[in-house]
């Protein structure tokens, strides 16, 4: 029976990968990855010649079965993303729970994520704390900031940039102005920065500054 592997990849500098992550890629006889496109940049960086297939959140439910089937015949398969850490708001997790419950070896290499950094990053404590990834766009979404308002640890969320002024505000509305938030933007990426303060703070710099780029969102919990 083969084996699959989970590998982080860059969230943006392209040296933040480790040396056991190449040479499993390497090694390996398939990789799975989000978008063969994006991906296939990065390996041809790292001088990776392994074969490619796409496994995106549009298609992963249809072929988890073929791809355990192969696993099954002695094939060892890597996953990728686009960025970070496969199953982290992004595809993984169907195919690792098929994977366990048909008894084959999981193994998820440590490496890149964006949360953690920015978490780390915001000055928020982070002893305890809650990863929420992305808020529901519209069902749902009042009946979870509500229950959020109660939450005493650290929140993480990820945001688009085209989204953040709203969700900001309804943070305003339902945690209140007094609560700190800290915004990343672009983390190991050139123009990487982090904005922290009141929530009506951290809304005025970016009603000034239109962000740009991939955005974690930590925010206090209910002191």
């Amino acid at each position: 029976m083969g084996k699959l592997y989970l590998v982080p990849t860059p969230i943006g500098n392209l040296e933040d990968i480790t040396l056991r992550a190449i040479r499993i890629l390497k090694e390996v006889d398939l990789i799975l990855a989000e978008d063969t496109r994006n991906s296939g940049k990065l390996l041809k960086h790292l001088e990776v010649q392994t074969p490619m297939q796409s496994h995106h959140m549009h298609n992963e439910h249809k072929t988890v079965d073929h791809i355990v089937s192969r696993i099954k015949a002695g094939q060892t398969i890597a996953l990728i993303s686009d960025a970070g850490t496969p199953a982290i708001s992004d595809p993984g997790f169907l195919l690792t729970r098929a994977c366990v419950e048909a008894g084959i070896e999981v193994d998820c290499l440590p490496g890149a994520t964006a949360f953690v950094p920015a978490l780390v990053n915001s000055g928020l404590p982070n002893d305890k704390f809650v990863f929420e990834g992305f808020l529901p766009v519209k069902k749902g979404r009042q009946t979870r900031l509500k229950i959020l308002a109660e939450e005493s640890r650290t929140m993480i969320f990820y945001e688009s940039p085209h989204k953040l002024l709203k969700t900001l505000g309804h943070f305003q509305e339902y945690f209140g102005e007094d609560r700190r938030v800290s915004v990343s933007r672009e983390i190991t990426k050139m123009h990487e920065e982090t904005v922290r303060g009141s929530i009506p703070d951290v809304h005025a710099h970016y009603t000034a500054n239109p962000p740009k780029g991939e955005l974690v969102v930590i925010v206090a919990g209910k002191a």
